[in-house]
């Protein structure tokens, strides 16, 4: 039983309305962009590029922020019945925090246990 997909490329949309877009396979590595549509996350605002591999159903993607703020983000996951399912997690350096109630936000270094964020998504493709 094997429902590889025929081609990874195209854009693929979450639950919350995130874009992950591959524009080019070749010899299992993928590429493309990434947009989340969450105000909170470490890459909002942006989209950046990932970089990743494809073997059958399964695939990867990894990438980094494009601003000051240093995190990065790793996607892995299975396509089935024509969802891609994929557990990630991002690693922060720092966050933009309100360190009290009733503060103002500021920058702070995230201590180590709280740097680690992980989750699953799922992603249908979009065209």
């Amino acid at each position: 039983m094997d429902d590889a997909p025929d081609t990874w490329t195209g854009t693929w949309i979450n639950e919350y309305g995130s874009l992950l877009r591959i524009t080019a396979e070749r010899d299992g590595h993928v590429a493309g962009t990434f947009t989340t549509a969450l105000g909170d996350s470490s890459f909002a605002g942006t989209t950046v590029p990932v970089t990743g591999l494809a073997k059958g159903r399964a695939l990867h993607v990894a990438f980094v922020t494009a601003g000051e703020l240093a995190a990065i983000a790793s996607f892995t996951g299975l396509l089935r019945a024509d969802l891609l399912h994929l557990a990630w997690h991002v690693v922060s350096d720092r966050a933009v925090r309100s360190p009290r109630p009733g503060a103002e936000p500021v920058e702070i270094e995230l201590p180590w246990a709280h740097a680690v964020l992980a989750n699953t998504d799922t992603f249908r493709r979009r065209d």
